[in-house]
């Protein structure tokens, strides 16, 4: 596929701010408590000017209405920690492909921005292009398609119109989907290096953060230019997974679950 490059959205730091937090693909899930506690304990104790979450924070959001239904459930207790979060600095929030349900009625009840993506941060002294990552993995036609279909506001509207149940039902079945294709070796699409060139020299920046993937490395692009990639969350795995990259004016740092303050 030929590259495109989509709006690219701007975020100008305050000039306070000395360091920021990334995260993305925790895949929150109350079937993995471990996870969720690990995610608690680091957010509550991040000394970060601002948090950025990029994606897939949980496993699936079928609609904002689930918090209404159920306010004691787990779901709850994760908006729970976001609000924690927001009332000490500020927590920005950009959709991935598991989360892209989120609403703003969720995240302005708990103090959080919503992001576009991609977006380009000004912030000590450059510009960093952050992104969920999902729309950069050309390769992978078949989800670019599903993509495409279920970010549009009219599939959207129809799928938040049927009864709860439902949307839970169908989330059910694609997650059954993407669990038997990951059983069965497939072997996912990473970024395309063209685009990832191409998003960032349309966004006037120097360095690509995002997850998606699930495989955390830094790549050099040349010309002055690098991808950082963000690791999924697995607090319960051997050896446990889960990570911060934190920016500042000394460049990308990776912290890892044994050392998850900021």
């Amino acid at each position: 596929m030929t590259p495109t490059v989509p709006p690219v959205a701007e975020l100008i730091a305050p000039s306070h701010w000395r360091t920021v937090a990334c995260i993305s693909d925790l895949h929150l899930q109350a079937s993995e408590p471990a996870t969720f506690d690990a995610w608690q304990r680091s957010m509550a104790s991040t000394t970060a000017d601002a948090v950025f979450i990029l994606g897939d924070l949980f496993e699936v959001w079928v609609g904002d209405d689930i918090l209404d239904t159920d306010p004691a459930g787990f779901d709850a207790a994760c908006v729970q920690v976001l609000r924690d979060t927001a009332r000490q600095r500020p927590v920005y929030f950009m959709p991935g492909n598991r989360d892209f349900l989120v609403g703003r009625a969720c995240l302005d009840a708990c103090g959080v921005t919503l992001l576009d993506d991609p977006l380009a941060l000004q912030f000590a002294g450059q510009r960093w292009l952050l992104s969920h990552g999902d729309a950069l993995c050309l390769d992978d036609v078949d989800y670019l398609q599903f993509r495409a279909v279920v970010r549009s506001p009219q599939w959207q509207q129809d799928f938040l119109a049927k009864p709860l149940a439902e949307r839970q039902h169908i989330a059910r079945g694609i997650r059954s989907q993407s669990e038997s294709r990951k059983r069965s070796g497939a072997v996912y699409a990473d970024v395309d290096t063209a685009a990832a060139v191409a998003w960032l020299q349309a966004a006037h920046a120097t360095t690509l953060v995002h997850g998606h993937t699930h495989r955390p490395a830094q790549h050099d692009l040349g010309h002055g230019l690098q991808r950082w990639v963000l690791t999924d969350w697995d607090a319960s795995a051997q050896p446990a997974r889960g990570e911060w990259l934190t920016l500042s004016a000394d460049g990308v740092q990776r912290k890892a679950l044994d050392a998850l303050q900021a």
